[in-house]
């Protein structure tokens, strides 16, 4: 046969095959044991595709997906809950049970594991590499691209005021943390991370008037169920201070996961903090 034949038959026949579709490689039972990881896949994945996620995304008090989680299967973060749902992959926290993390090692299941990202470079990274363990990399690009706009079309509110955010149990958060950097983006100078360290302290109410704090975030409901928080506002101290010191609150669920959340968060506090909003009592 000619080559000129020859291209020509093998180009016919080509068109005669039926087309080959690419197959999708995507994981199709994605199970989440953690609440953070939950938030992401059930915003980055179809429904169709997740198995399971952790019981505490339905609570519409700490979950900003209550509504997407009441769409699919939950489990309580069990090896064996785990397996009913016969995973392509799993997706686990930092704070996610060892010991069924590491059963599902032994068992060689595919498992994603993610930490607490401290800043929004980490939350990105966060999203990214999330993204890419379910097969969703567009989406999650889309996200980051999201939060990024939401971020950039924020007031960048000048000079800084002074701010400490008390939590249940009187603890506060320190430096080096994502709610320093959403608080620093807010204008706020987080007054506890003068003290050093990282992490979590309990801070004397004492130190919120001998630092001159501007600002006190109530990492919750202000006048809400009792806590150590909310009691700090009846305080001598706090009363004393008058209305030289604004009280505000946050949910929590705003700015604990990463997710669009987060430009929520930076959002109301500035809209607390340089808004005409009550100061304390």
């Amino acid at each position: 046969m000619r080559p000129a034949a020859c291209v020509a038959f093998v180009a016919a026949l080509a068109a005669a095959s039926p087309v080959v579709q690419a197959q999708d490689v995507r994981p199709k039972r994605i199970v989440s044991i953690n609440q953070c990881t939950d938030e992401l896949v059930l915003r980055l994945a179809d429904a169709d595709r997740v198995a399971s996620v952790s019981w505490l995304s339905r609570d519409a008090a700490n979950s900003n997906v209550a509504a997407l989680a009441d769409r699919v299967p939950v489990n309580h973060g069990l090896a064996e809950e785990v397996m009913s749902h016969r995973p392509d992959v799993v997706l686990a926290g930092a704070w996610s049970s060892r010991t069924t993390v590491e059963i599902l090692k032994r068992l060689g299941v595919k498992l994603v594991e993610f930490d607490v990202p401290r800043t929004f470079d980490e939350a990105r990274a966060e999203i990214r590499k999330l993204a890419a363990a379910i097969g969703e990399q567009e989406r999650g690009e889309a996200m980051v691209r999201d939060i990024d706009a939401g971020l950039a079309a924020l007031p960048s509110p000048k000079p800084p005021l002074r701010a400490l955010v008390m939590q249940p149990n009187g603890f506060t958060v320190e430096k080096g943390s994502l709610v320093e950097e959403i608080m620093n983006r807010a204008g706020l100078e987080n007054l506890a991370s003068r003290v050093g360290g990282g992490g979590y302290l309990q801070v004397p109410l004492e130190a919120v008037a001998l630092q001159q704090a501007d600002v006190m975030i109530l990492n919750g409901e202000a006048y809400g169920a009792p806590s150590l928080a909310t009691a700090a506002l009846e305080h001598p101290i706090i009363k004393a201070l008058g209305r030289r010191l604004r009280v505000v609150a946050l949910p929590p669920k705003l700015w604990t996961c990463v997710g669009p959340n987060l430009v929520e968060a930076t959002r109301l506090l500035i809209a607390q903090t340089r808004g005409a909003g009550t100061a304390a009592r």
